[in-house]
């Protein structure tokens, strides 16, 4: 079991991993040696999410989500499998303890009086700095 919060955990059995290679520099390695990891989750059929925790995991995962509601996360970052694996892992768990947040909910707030008059009198001021600049008309022009 994977602990996310004190009421997420995942069980290993959700998450599958595929070693693929590794694109970019690291000379004949790279081209023998499967180290990147792509590992997949399948959020929509987890029973550990809530419905309003994967509406969340949704909209942070972007387009790591596949239409069918699977998480994909592609790592490559590091040369060894263990180490790559261990940053998908850690980068699932990341993304899965952002979307337990509940977003704080917004109060509707008015702005004081002090503010209102702040803003009216930079208005005031800035107007005032236009209108010395226009252009002087001159009688007979």
């Amino acid at each position: 079991m994977i602990h996310i919060t004190d009421t997420i955990s995942i069980n290993k059995n959700e998450i599958h991993e595929t070693f693929v290679r590794a694109a970019g520099p690291g000379g004949q390695n790279v081209n023998k040696v499967a180290t990147a990891v792509q590992l997949r989750f399948d959020a929509g059929k987890s029973p550990s999410l809530s419905s309003n925790v994967l509406k969340r995991l949704i909209v942070l995962a972007g387009r790591r989500m596949t239409e069918k509601g699977i998480l994909v996360i592609h790592a490559s970052r590091f040369r060894t499998q263990e180490q790559n694996r261990q940053d998908a892992m850690d980068r699932l768990v990341d993304l899965i303890w952002r979307a337990s947040v509940r977003p704080r909910s917004r109060r509707k707030t008015k702005p004081t009086l002090a503010s209102k008059r702040r803003r009216l009198e930079s208005k005031r001021r800035r107007g005032e700095t236009k209108l010395i600049r226009r252009a002087v008309l001159h009688n007979g022009e």
